[in-house]
């Protein structure tokens, strides 16, 4: 059984920064697909970045260049370093888990039903 567990997160002024972080068990790991999502109130969950097993990224356009994904598959954790927060970023984010029990992720997703992993979620508040 996959247990994706976050920490961090909070609340914050626009322009502050956070860092989500998400720890899972499971010995493969290093070789799936890994992502942050996000859903505003009233809002459908969208894909905010994703990284292959190889360490290539994507982003969403709103986003570029102020968030960055990582991982440390050593420790089975996901990171999300977020950078000059807008009140916009307010949300719930959650981080996923690709993990399809064969293969090797080498294209990010940020695909909502690509995923069938989900971390419990955590509350990103940012005022202006």
């Amino acid at each position: 059984q996959v247990q994706l567990v976050q920490s961090g997160g909070g609340s914050v002024q626009a322009g502050g920064s956070l860092r989500l972080s998400c720890a899972a068990s499971g010995s493969t790991y290093s070789r799936v697909c890994l992502g942050w999502f996000r859903q505003g109130p009233g809002m459908e969950r969208e894909g905010v970045a994703g990284i292959a097993s190889n360490g290539v990224t994507r982003y969403a356009d709103s986003v570029k260049g102020r968030f960055t994904i990582s991982r440390d598959n050593a420790k089975n954790t996901l990171y999300l370093e977020m950078n000059s927060l807008k009140p916009e970023d307010t949300a719930m984010y959650y981080c996923a888990a690709r993990m399809l029990g064969y293969g090797l992720c080498l294209v990010p997703r940020m695909n909502v039903d690509q995923y069938n992993y989900w971390g419990q979620g955590t509350q990103v508040s940012v005022s202006s």
